[in-house]
């Protein structure tokens, strides 16, 4: 659990010493203007911007049950927040796995792509899609079950 927050507490522990450095050196301003920067990276790049996970067993039951595509991913994964931010308020409808927080998650993930953790995959009617269009991934939400 502590593991998907290494990153960001990273991201925000480089920018106050980068921020300390700019304050040290009279630059209040800019010293200001370097960490907000580094906390809004660290926001992005923490769990709090994607829906809840839940569990890969649990995602591919509501999935075969409402239709909706699963979508694995893993914190710090740039391709993923790209996927997150195009699917804007449609992402709540898929069914996210973090697979560093669930092992059946990254099992799912590696058999879909030859042994690799490659987030984020997309299962859709039970055909993993590794790093789809987020065009496409909309359309998928989009459709009746």
């Amino acid at each position: 659990m502590t593991r998907v927050w290494i990153q960001p507490v990273l991201l925000v522990l480089c920018g106050s010493l980068i921020a300390a450095g700019q304050l040290s050196s009279g630059a209040p301003a800019a010293a200001a203007a370097i960490l907000v920067v580094f906390v809004l990276l660290a926001g992005v790049n923490s769990p709090l911007v994607f829906p809840k996970s839940i569990s890969a067993p649990e995602a591919r039951r509501r999935s075969a049950a409402d239709g909706r595509p699963v979508v694995y991913w893993r914190p710090g994964c740039g391709y993923c927040l790209r996927l997150r931010i195009r699917l804007g308020r449609g992402a709540r409808r898929a069914h996210w796995v973090d697979i560093w927080r669930d092992p059946a998650g990254a099992a799912a993930v590696r058999a879909a792509n030859d042994g690799n953790e490659t987030v984020p995959t997309v299962v859709v009617a039970g055909r993993p899609h590794t790093n789809p269009d987020p065009a496409w991934v909309r359309e998928q939400l989009s459709r009746p079950a």
